[in-house]
C-alpha cells in the first residue's frame, strides 16, 4: 500500500513533513504506527495549513508546558505531587509536540500503565497531565481541538471501599505491641479520625488543651477542621515533654518530626498477626466505632472532614453484627405486648411449624448492642 506523501517514520511512529503557505515548513507526530489514522491526521493538518488556522498557535513541546506548568504550580498545596506526574510524563513526552496529543495516545499509555500500578496511581498522573493541558489552552499554548481530545480519556474505575477496620480488642493488642515513640501517634489517630500526615504535620500551636480542641487549619478538602480532645488525647499530649523550642508535637530525639512510620508500623501488625491494615484504616477504624456506638452519620461526617455525606459513608460502615441487632429493635418496638406476634406478623396466616418457631422462638432483646466502650487506651509517656 503506497503512503500519502508528507508522511515518515520515526522508530513505529508515522510524522508528518508538509510546507505550509508561504512555503513554511511543518513536522508533528501523528502519535500513531497505524498508516490509516496518520493519513487522517495528515488530511486534517494540510485542510487546517489551507485555512491558516495552525499559523494562530506556535508549536510548543511539551516540555515547555511541563516548565510553565510547575513555576504556576507553585501555589498549589499538592504541588510536590504535582511535581512527580510532570516529571514522568516529561520521561514520555517530553519532546512532543502538544498538538500530536490525542485520546489514542494517551489511552494507550493509560492500558500499559495499568499493567505498572493501580488505577488509582493512574487517576492521578492523568488528572495531573488534563490540567496541565487546560492551563495551556489560557496560555495560548495549544488549541481548543487537542484539549478536547486529552479530555476525552476518562479516568479508570477504582474500588476504594474497603471494609477493614479494628475491633476493640484488636485495637488494643496492636497498642501494646507499638514501639514507644509509635504508641502515642496510634492512639492519637483512633481517638480523633486525623490522617498520618495530619498527626505527623501537628503543631503545639494548634493543640488547646485549655478549650479540648485540635484546630487543623490545613485539610486535605483545604478547609479548617475542630477536633475535640476527649481524656485519652488529653493524657497523650500531657504525657509528651513539650519544651519551648518544639515546634511539632511527635519529633525524634532531634526535635525533628517524623517522616513516615511505616516500618514501625508494620513490625507492630506483624507482632499482632493484624492483616491486610493500613496506618489509614485506624481511621476507618474510628469512623466505624462512633457509627456502631450510635453516633449520627452526620456528626461523624464534621470529625472526619469530609465534605460530602457519601464520603464518611464510605469509611463509616456498619458490621453485619450491629445490623443483626438494629432488626431486632424493629421488632420489640413494633411487636404486640405478648411478644410473640408483631404488626407485621400472625402465627395463625403461616402454615409452617418450622417458620413459626423460628419467628416467635425468640424474644426482642430490646435494642442494638450496647454502645461500643470508648477507644480510650493507656499511652505510654514514650
Amino acid at each position: 500500500m503506497k503512503r500519502a506523501r508528507g508522511l515518515y517514520k520515526r522508530g513505529n511512529i508515522w510524522w508528518i513533513g508538509i510546507k505550509g503557505p508561504g512555503g513554511k515548513p511543518y513536522c508533528e507526530s501523528t502519535g500513531t504506527a497505524d498508516i490509516r489514522l496518520a493519513e487522517t491526521l495528515l488530511a486534517k493538518r494540510k485542510r487546517e495549513l489551507q485555512e491558516d488556522k495552525l499559523q494562530k498557535i506556535r508549536e510548543y513541546a511539551f516540555e515547555a508546558l511541563a516548565r510553565e506548568y510547575l513555576i504556576w504550580g507553585q501555589r498549589q498545596k499538592s504541588y510536590e505531587s504535582k511535581v512527580y506526574h510532570v516529571k514522568y510524563f516529561l520521561k514520555l513526552f517530553g519532546n512532543l509536540h502538544l498538538r500530536a496529543f490525542t485520546t489514542k495516545l494517551l489511552e494507550t499509555w493509560q492500558s500499559k500503565r495499568l499493567r505498572e500500578v493501580k488505577p488509582a496511581s493512574a487517576n492521578r498522573q492523568l488528572a495531573t497531565l488534563k490540567h496541565a493541558f487546560t492551563k495551556a489552552v489560557d496560555w495560548g499554548m495549544v488549541g481548543d481541538e487537542t484539549w478536547k481530545a486529552v479530555r476525552k480519556v476518562k479516568l479508570l474505575p477504582v474500588n476504594n471501599r474497603r471494609l477493614r477496620y479494628l475491633s476493640r480488642e484488636e485495637c488494643q493488642a496492636l497498642i501494646e505491641a507499638c514501639s514507644p515513640h509509635l504508641r502515642p501517634i496510634v492512639v492519637t489517630a483512633l481517638n480523633s479520625g486525623m490522617r498520618l500526615g495530619e498527626i505527623l504535620g501537628l503543631r503545639w500551636e494548634s493543640v488547646d488543651l485549655t478549650h479540648s480542641f485540635i484546630l487543623l487549619d490545613v485539610t486535605k478538602n483545604g478547609e479548617r477542621r475542630e477536633i475535640p480532645i476527649n481524656a485519652t488525647l488529653r493524657e497523650v499530649f500531657e504525657s509528651i515533654p513539650h519544651s519551648l523550642e518544639s515546634e511539632f508535637v511527635f519529633v525524634d530525639r532531634d526535635g525533628k518530626p517524623y517522616q513516615g512510620v511505616k516500618t514501625s508500623f508494620g513490625t507492630a501488625l506483624k507482632r499482632t498477626g493484624i492483616r491486610d491494615f493500613r496506618f489509614h484504616d485506624l481511621r476507618h477504624t474510628f469512623a466505624s466505632h462512633l457509627v456502631m456506638a450510635g453516633v449520627d452519620i452526620v456528626t461523624v461526617k464534621e470529625l472526619l472532614g469530609h465534605k460530602t455525606l457519601t464520603m464518611t459513608l464510605r469509611y463509616a460502615h456498619l458490621s453485619p453484627g450491629h445490623r443483626g441487632q438494629a432488626v431486632k429493635l424493629l421488632e420489640e418496638r413494633l411487636g404486640k405486648e405478648d411478644k410473640t406476634s408483631s404488626v407485621f406478623y400472625n402465627p395463625s396466616t403461616v402454615k409452617h411449624g418450622r417458620f413459626i418457631q423460628v419467628l416467635t422462638g425468640q424474644k426482642p432483646t430490646g435494642g442494638v448492642e450496647p454502645p461500643t466502650p470508648s477507644l480510650r487506651m493507656t499511652c505510654s509517656a514514650g
